[in-house]
């Protein structure tokens, strides 16, 4: 304590710091990214250290434009709908971020992300929000007879193309910006690049996440160097990174990997358990000499290691050590299991995942289709839950590909026995008509996607039933990104009185005439912060969520049901509007009964 008084500046600046990382620069407060975060518009013309491209004012406003699309459940495509708390949705990432911003803010635990690296060959997304979903598929792409896309989305990022970087950036900050929201204090986010753009997106992972919470970049080699790609100077290229940052670096810790028992014993009934034998001598290395004594023969040894005298003479005093019985050849000592269950130490160097033993795997998986090219492998997946996930953990991975994270949570949870839940999505990019997999029937990625889910699931079932061991959730709900069920007031010039008198008329049922009651349901469940696995209960009429936390109204309304609703004290109740048929003492009677018993009341 140093007597003195509270800095109250260092502190607000300290708290502002935790919330918005992102208008710091050099740890020093940014008035220009302040008020453009803030939705300000404004010029970057002050010179300072800061990470600069065209389209930047652009991509904080696709930050701050809301979205007024839903999910909506494809139960067909699901596989146990009604029991599995796993994820699946379909549709573009950055409108599905922005849609799960409020059900699931500060909820996951770990994110993995392999987004388009760049490479001058490969699509990124075309964003552009300012219309509906639907009047932006009439525009963008092409859309059969019943609203499905039959173009992609994406546009192909040339090298040669004037903004080829910035494109790019434009592509990934949002999307960074939105995920980071959504994880956990001591959550952390996994991103997997290459050469191409890993300079790039490091430091807009330091203007997002805050340079501070960067933890470690990753190397993994992708396949063996003589395998590997040899450029024009004769240098081979065999491996990506994986750059990872903390939503707050001092909540997060990696929990270490548990090891494996192979190789460990205990032939001598020792009492701290199971052990293995590991030499002390290390030859040309030019480490020190040291020299000890066999506490029985009184031999001495003495050769080149890298522990102390002090440390050596501890280790005989506790029975560690293994002298020879002949004398010929070096001690060594006992590692025991327990003590190093755990290796808290992680190196950047991840060593070898191979992508083509991956690939080969995939294949088989699909019966031999080459049905996808350079998937992640999902051992390589599986690394990074271990290390920091705990069992009941949500993961995240908005650019899902070929769900290999899916595939590694589920393998993951089989091996410890987990209760991990995984969100994927992945947009309904058409796959190319020349490919196996459009010709075995695929038309999307998002198609591939679900049907490696349903084919993993069916072998992990399989090993399951044959090692007699209880089944896991190995189901996944299946979303889509689509309209509202509300319709959307938008602003109109109108000719004559007779326009806006029916303009009027149109809203007095809000509710879109294909709207479900599903779907309705899980729409004002996201709106009103609830998680798409929410536990709801269907009564006569009306859904409870959760532990009475929330009815919805979406059949029809009586007092009878009044009655029964505010016996068990929700918290919060809300009833479509065209329920009253206008009837607007009704309506107020009922607001003051609720507010009457401390429930909030709410008509939409």
């Amino acid at each position: 304590m140093n007597g003195q008084s509270l800095d109250v500046i260092t502190q607000k600046l300290e708290q502002l710091k935790q919330i918005m990382p992102e208008v710091f620069t050099e740890g020093k407060l940014d008035w220009e990214k302040l008020c453009l975060t803030l939705g300000e518009k404004i010029e970057f013309n002050k010179e300072r250290y800061v990470l600069n491209w065209a389209g930047k004012t652009e991509a904080y406003r696709l930050v701050q434009t809301p979205t007024y699309s839903t999910l909506k459940a494809a139960r067909e495509e699901s596989l146990d709908f009604d029991t599995t708390e796993n994820i699946f949705i379909e549709g573009d990432n950055l409108e599905v971020l922005k849609v799960l911003q409020k059900s699931y803010f500060g909820k996951i635990k770990m994110i993995y992300i392999d987004p388009p690296y760049n490479t001058g060959n490969n699509f990124i997304y075309k964003d552009d929000f300012s219309e509906s979903v639907q009047e932006y598929k009439e525009k963008i792409r092409d859309i059969d007879e019943n609203g499905n896309a039959t173009k992609s989305r994406l546009f192909r990022n040339k090298k040669d193309n004037g903004r080829f970087h910035s494109n790019w950036l434009n592509m990934m900050f949002p999307r960074l910006f939105l995920a980071r929201n959504l994880l956990k204090e001591d959550g952390v986010i996994f991103v997997s690049i290459d050469d191409n753009e890993v300079h790039n997106l490091h430091l807009l992972m330091d203007e997002i996440f805050g340079e501070e919470n960067f933890i470690a970049t990753f190397v993994w080699d992708t396949k063996k160097a003589a395998q590997g790609m040899i450029t024009q100077n004769r240098i081979v290229c065999n491996h990506e990174y994986i750059l990872t940052y903390a939503k707050k670096k001092e909540a997060f810790q990696f929990l270490g990997l548990k090891r494996s028992t192979k190789g460990f014993s205990n032939p001598d009934n020792d009492k701290r358990g199971l052990w293995k034998r590991q030499y002390l001598q290390r030859l040309g290395q030019g480490l020190p000499v040291r020299t000890i004594i066999d506490p029985l023969t009184k031999r001495k040894y003495t050769f080149e290691t890298p522990y102390s005298q002090e440390k050596l003479e501890q280790w005989i005093q506790e029975g560690r050590i293994l002298f020879p019985k002949d004398g010929k050849g070096y001690p060594a000592r006992k590692e025991f299991l327990e003590e190093y269950s755990y290796n808290q130490q992680l190196v950047t160097s991840l060593g070898l995942f191979a992508t083509k033993s991956t690939t080969e795997k995939l294949y088989k998986l699909f019966e031999d289709i080459k049905i996808f090219t350079n998937p992640k492998p999902d051992n390589l997946i599986n690394f990074l839950l271990e290390v920091t996930t705990q069992k009941e953990d949500l993961i995240l991975d908005f650019f899902a590909g070929s769900a290999t994270t899916a595939q590694a949570v589920m393998e993951l949870n089989k091996k410890d026995k987990g209760k991990r839940k995984f969100i994927l999505v992945q947009l309904d990019e058409p796959c190319e008509k020349e490919t196996e997999a459009y010709k075995a029937g695929y038309k999307t990625i998002a198609e591939i996607c679900k049907e490696r889910i349903r084919k993993v699931a069916n072998n992990i079932k399989q090993e399951l039933e044959k090692e007699k061991k209880k089944n896991l959730d190995l189901g996944f709900k299946v979303f889509k990104l689509s309209k509202s069920n509300f319709k959307q007031w938008r602003p109109f010039k109108a000719e004559n009185e007779e326009q806006i008198k029916q303009a009027i008329l149109e809203f007095v049922d809000n509710v879109q005439p294909d709207a479900n009651k599903e779907d309705i349901l899980y729409e004002l469940m996201l709106k009103n912060g609830k998680q798409l696995t929410e536990k709801k209960e269907n009564k006569n009429g009306y859904y409870i969520i959760g532990k009475n936390e929330i009815v919805f109204i979406l059949e029809k309304i009586d007092k009878e049901m009044i009655e029964e609703i505010l016996n068990l004290k929700p918290q919060k109740i809300i009833v479509l509007d065209k329920l009253f048929n206008g009837n607007a003492s009704f309506k107020t009677n009922i607001y003051l009964q609720f507010k009457d018993a401390g429930v909030e009341f709410k008509s939409v």
